[in-house]
């Protein structure tokens, strides 16, 4: 199981030093130095837990997180913060923090609050789909045990195939499915991400169905 943690931290050496304690524990950890960085991961990953900072350049780490509750993301966050008034850590949770440590804290004391928030991933189902192992719950795939690096409209698109597996996905399939109602999308947008499947999973894996759309066979 990887548990994917992000990290909003602006001093590059904290960022390090807290990096390399969590990957000791194997958590696979994303570190952004300001908060549209932090953004624009969340845009194309998916999280098991965030720690964030609070004063952090462009965008705050409050902002940040009232941002994703507003958007449905319920991803659990902790606030890593000096800050020591109450009108902040008001704020915070009002916010949508699920715990807070104060800087500076000890590191054992944050490991344990780290898999205190975890305690929900438990286990996990993992799917097989002919050579695909899918984990829903953390959005990846994996062939043979290897983790295909995918953005998420990547593992969408190609979810969308493996359920439907030697079976025509249709474009109109695919636009209602990967793209949202706002977003817009051309066909030359699906030839580049079955372009890109094509490359990770072999050529002959995705056949062109003429007019039509795409069929996943192998």
């Amino acid at each position: 199981m990887h548990i994917k943690i992000l990290l909003l931290e602006d001093d590059a050496l904290f960022g390090e030093t807290l990096i390399d304690l969590l990957e000791e524990e194997n958590y696979t950890v994303s570190h952004a130095r300001n908060g549209q960085e932090a953004l624009d991961f969340t845009y194309s990953n998916k999280f098991d837990l965030y720690l964030l900072d609070i004063n952090v350049p462009l965008i705050n780490g409050l902002e940040i997180l009232k941002e994703l509750r507003q958007s449905g993301d319920d991803t659990p966050a902790i606030y890593l913060t000096s800050h020591q008034d109450k009108e902040t850590l008001t704020q915070a949770f009002s916010n949508g923090a699920d715990d807070y440590l104060k800087k500076p804290f000890d590191s054992d004391e944050l490991l344990m609050r780290v898999a205190a928030r975890l305690r929900h991933i438990t286990s996990t189902t993992i799917e097989t789909v002919g050579t695909y192992c899918i984990d829903e719950v953390h959005h990846t795939i994996s062939i043979d045990n290897a983790e295909l690096n995918l953005t998420m409209k990547e593992y969408s698109l190609l979810l969308l195939l493996i359920r439907n597996f030697q079976k025509t996905v249709t474009k109109e399939m695919i636009f209602t499915s990967i793209w949202a109602v706002s977003e817009e999308v051309s066909e030359g947008a699906i030839r580049v991400y079955i372009k890109r499947l094509k490359d990770l999973i072999g050529e002959d894996s995705i056949e062109n169905i003429r007019g039509v759309g795409y069929r996943l066979v192998s």
